[in-house]
């Protein structure tokens, strides 16, 4: 059986937490202090990898930190061949539902496993499409105003009330949410990570 403080993620997002507490996983929760920031001519895919590794990496490298196993991702949305990260401020949020109104978009979510004891990692980018249908300004407008937009890539959440806007996604629905859960037990498995099923 895992002990609680074998297996730390290396985020403070409580999708990811509740992802994991779904399939019955003990776990620590120590949010990474790793630069979020674009590199140029990087692409997304590399970009989610870097950044998921770069975060579980500077947890694992913590000399107070207990555990074994490190998780790190990353989630962003690109349309149009651009970034979209978390709205800046409601405008910014706006603009990115605008964009992404009656149109499609994809979500890349990296993931980072690393284990501690024996130096191994997996890492990977998994691609999920995503479908919106058109919105109306007033949607829009009323949707910002519950504030749920305001920490989430794209300004959205489909597990949220956001999940009203999208008429259907293609791939992975935890790599929309924040984990690519089928890939991430599979690389967890890889590693000796004991796992319900």
């Amino acid at each position: 059986m895992l002990m609680e403080n074998q297996l730390i993620l290396a985020s403070a997002s409580p999708r990811r937490r509740e992802l994991l507490r779904q399939i019955g996983l003990e776990f620590q929760v120590v949010p990474s202090r790793a630069e979020e920031q674009i590199l140029p001519n990087e692409t997304p895919e590399e970009h989610v990898i870097r950044l998921s590794l770069d975060k579980a990496t500077e947890v694992a490298n913590r000399d107070h930190i207990s555990g074994r196993w490190f998780i790190g991702s990353d989630t962003i949305v690109l349309c149009d061949n651009r970034i979209l990260g978390k709205p800046e401020n409601e405008a910014h949020a706006a603009t990115m539902l605008k964009q992404l109104s009656g149109r499609q978009h994809q979500v890349l979510s990296g993931y980072a496993v690393i284990d501690r004891q024996t130096g191994k990692q997996r890492a990977e980018a998994v691609s999920t499409r995503v479908w919106f249908r058109q919105l109306t300004d007033v949607e829009i407008t009323g949707y910002i105003a519950t504030g749920e937009p305001a920490d989430k890539a794209g300004a959205y959440a489909i597990q949220g009330l956001g999940i009203c806007f999208v008429s259907r996604i293609e791939g992975s629905y935890t790599n929309v949410v924040g984990l690519p859960l089928c890939k991430l037990t599979l690389a967890m498995k890889e590693l000796g990570i004991p796992l319900l099923i």
